[in-house]
């Protein structure tokens, strides 16, 4: 088995999608980064695809295995077709440690992520975290849901609450500190994206949600946020049908989002929009011993 590094975005991409589209909703996140390093719109961060780990795994001319990590973000793994073995995955390891290639930690389809942390840990001698257990779920049509409020784009004014909705989203999600940020343009970007949507009920903003990973046949949800005060009431329910159906409208044909296992409100608000469960997802941390 062959493993080959890329340093051209535009080559991994044409080498890569005959694989990766089969299964946008599971891709969401390895193709949705792949692809914004194409368009280059926004090198900012972790776009930019020159700081990029790119690889595959090949068996003749056959893709087996393929590989994405934009630092400081986690490797992100997909076995073709969902049929990972352990040649390949030995093969990637190899290629990783004889290339110093250090990650951080690994978020992929759970089978996959435990089998390669199992041998990777063994190979490189490293602890683990499990620090989230997710679910990806793929929606083809909105079920009919009780609409609460009115749903509508993001605008400049929304900055007096947004930035502690985003925080809050922030730290309810990976556990970290709940601090207001004082680059206003950190914010801002939600507003300017045009894919951040508020809903409001008798006036009052309640709940928002965004579009993100803008895909071939496949388009996400998520930095969906309900502050703690407006909860239980259906505005989450009625945001996030809302702003799937005007996805559905555009011409995709499935909307995608990632849950938090340990959140069975949110997994039971999204099924009763019409969310159907892909597979299941476990984002991992390493520990090095020094």
């Amino acid at each position: 088995m062959d493993f080959n590094i890329y340093t051209d975005v535009h080559k991994f991409y044409e080498d890569t999608r005959g694989v990766l589209v089969p299964y946008e909703a599971q891709n969401m996140i390895i193709l949705g980064n792949i692809m914004i390093g194409v368009t280059g719109a926004d090198k900012s961060g972790w776009r930019d695809p020159a700081n990029w780990f790119m690889a595959v795994v090949k068996d003749g001319e056959n893709i087996k295995l393929t590989a994405v990590m934009t630092p400081p973000h986690n490797l992100t793994l997909f076995a073709t077709d969902n049929a990972a073995d352990d040649k390949t995955l030995e093969r990637l390891i190899e290629g990783l440690l004889d290339n110093g290639v250090s990650i951080p930690g690994v978020m992929t389809e759970k089978s996959l992520a435990e089998r390669f942390v199992s041998m990777y840990g063994g190979k490189k001698g490293v602890k683990h975290e499990i620090k989230m257990s997710q679910r990806i779920y793929e929606l083809t049509r909105v079920n009919d849901v009780p609409d609460v409020g009115a749903l509508r784009p993001a605008e400049d004014r929304d900055m007096a609450f947004l930035p502690y909705w985003a925080e809050g989203f922030y730290s309810e999600c990976s556990g970290t500190p709940y601090i207001i940020g004082k680059d206003a343009d950190a914010y801002r970007t939600h507003i300017a994206s045009g894919r951040t949507y508020i809903l409001e009920d008798g006036g009052a903003p309640v709940s928002m949600a965004k579009i993100t990973r803008e895909m071939h046949t496949v388009c996400g949800v998520a930095f969906v946020y309900t502050p703690p005060y407006f909860r239980g009431r259906g505005y989450a329910t009625s945001c996030v049908a809302g702003v799937s159906r005007i996805i559905l409208e555009r011409g995709y044909q499935k909307c995608s989002l990632y849950t938090d296992l340990k959140n069975p409100v949110s997994n039971s608000i999204y099924q009763k929009i019409g969310y159907i469960p892909v597979c299941d997802s476990l984002e991992i941390k390493f520990t090095f011993d020094k």
